[in-house]
This record gives structure tokens, sequence and C-alpha cells, in this order.
């Protein structure tokens, strides 16, 4: 299918209600934004890697939406997938940089390297490849929610997942240089710092994860602090508590509390 090269200001969007484009799709946290928001008639723009799983959900949701198969670690591609849904639909509303990956790693091992370079590149670089070709339109409009899924594991680090832990630091921060970079301009910057959501991503821990939510759970709790438009927020909030906690201890009592806990399987993210 060939889309509308003009640019979006120009092209024909759908008419449509809410309008939001969302990386991760396919699973976990991902699938269950979609399913939230498709049941309140939003025209969906579904990124993930996985074509053919992409397409077959898109196939179950009620509503119109556009499977879009690319992996956030390579910009053109989501700059394509990007350029597709502003001439199908428009300006998103919503952009939700959700896409991430998570395993264990030990900076001793050199195998453990390029699972490293992955993580950053899908969790850090992906998010701002997600936002980057819709910011512009977003500030021209004065209006739009710019959402970036980070974690509680990005507070404090974590032994035995030190790349998932630097990744979402610095997706935290980031998101607080975007969000003022972008005051004033109407457009919402909103980081999101989830605790433990069963998902494919948290079903290979093995050490006990308290307050755990359910994806759909999760998903509709995050949608009302993304329709609030707060610059921030830990959901569930228990988990809030907890991290408020954990920054505030000592180095000393933080190592000696977590020198033995629980850790990722190691191994190349999927």
């Amino acid at each position: 299918m060939k889309h509308d090269p003009r640019p979006a200001s120009h092209a024909s969007p759908a008419p449509a209600g809410l309008r939001v484009f969302l990386t991760g799709a396919s699973s976990g946290l991902g699938q269950a934004f979609a399913r939230h928001y498709a049941g309140r008639g939003a025209n969906i723009g579904l990124v993930a890697r996985r074509g053919e799983a992409l397409a077959a959900f898109a196939a179950e949701l009620p509503g119109e939406h556009l499977p879009l198969p690319a992996d956030v670690g390579d910009a053109d591609a989501l700059a394509r997938a990007a350029e597709a849904y502003l001439a199908r639909f428009g300006v998103p509303d919503i952009v939700i940089a959700n896409a991430g990956v998570s395993v264990g790693t030990l900076t001793e091992c050199s195998e453990d390297l390029p699972a490293f370079e992955r993580v950053m590149r899908t969790n850090v670089n992906g998010m701002v490849a997600s936002f980057q070709p819709f910011v512009e339109a977003m500030r021209r409009r004065g209006s739009g929610r710019l959402v970036g899924i980070a974690s509680v594991a990005g507070i404090r680090g974590l032994p035995g997942a030190g790349a998932y832990s630097a990744s979402k630091a610095a997706a935290i921060a980031y998101l607080e240089s975007l969000r003022v970079e972008l005051r004033g301009s109407g457009v919402r910057v909103v980081t999101l710092a989830p605790g433990y959501i069963a998902t494919p991503m948290t079903a290979v821990n093995t050490y006990p994860m308290p307050f755990m939510l359910q994806a759909d759970e999760a998903a509709r709790r995050m949608a009302k602090v993304i329709e609030a438009g707060r610059g921030y927020a830990v959901v569930p909030w228990q988990m809030g508590v907890v991290a408020r906690v954990l920054r505030a201890l000592p180095n000393p009592v933080f190592d000696a509390l977590f020198a033995r806990a629980g850790r990722k399987p190691r191994g190349l993210p999927l």
C-alpha cells in the first residue's frame, strides 16, 4: 500500500477520535494499552518487530488500526512507520514509547557486551526515535502527550541488571529533559515508572515481585495518568513508596540488602 508522501500537515487523515502511536504493541503491556485505547474508539498505530503477530493482534481489535512492523532500534524503520501513520490518521494525540527489553547482565562477562548494547539501543535510543517524528507537528498544533515507559528499576541500580537499570535511569533523565524543553508548548511529557507487571518480561523472574499488577489493570491506571498529563508517576503507588525508601537508603545499607537479591537470567534479549 502506498502512502501519501505529502507533509503530515497537508495529508488527508481519516476521520478519527483519539489517535495513538504505540510501540512494543505485540505483547505484554503494549497489548494492554492497545486494548484499552481501541475500546475507547482510538485509531492506533501498532509498532512491533513481529509482523505476523502484530497483524493478527490488530485484526482482533475493534476499530481501524495500522500495524507497522518495525524495530525501534532502527531509527529509519521507525521514521517510516511514523510517516505511514501520519499519512493515514494525521498527527497523533498520544505517542507511547513502550517498547523495551530486559535481560540479566554482568560487566565482567565480555559475552554480555552485545546485550548491554541492545538494551540501551532499544530502551533509550528507541524512545527518542519514537518521539522525534512527531514533536515538531505536536508543537505546532499546541497539544499532545509524549509518554515514556521507564521503570522503578531506573531509580536504584539493581545487581545483575546493570544494562536494564542504566537504560531506565537514562530514560527517566531523558524524559525530564524533554519535559522542560516542551514546557509551555501545550505538549505534555509523561514519565511512567511501572513496578512489576505480569508480562513475558517478568515471567522469567524467579524472585519475589511485590505489588504485581496484571497488564490490563496497569494499562488502565497508566491511561489515567496520561489523560491527566502528569509529569511523573510510579504505578502502582505502593512501588513508589518502596522506590522512595530505597532511594533514601545510605549506600552501605542498600548494598548489604541487595547484594544477594534475585537476578534475572543472562543472555541476549529477544
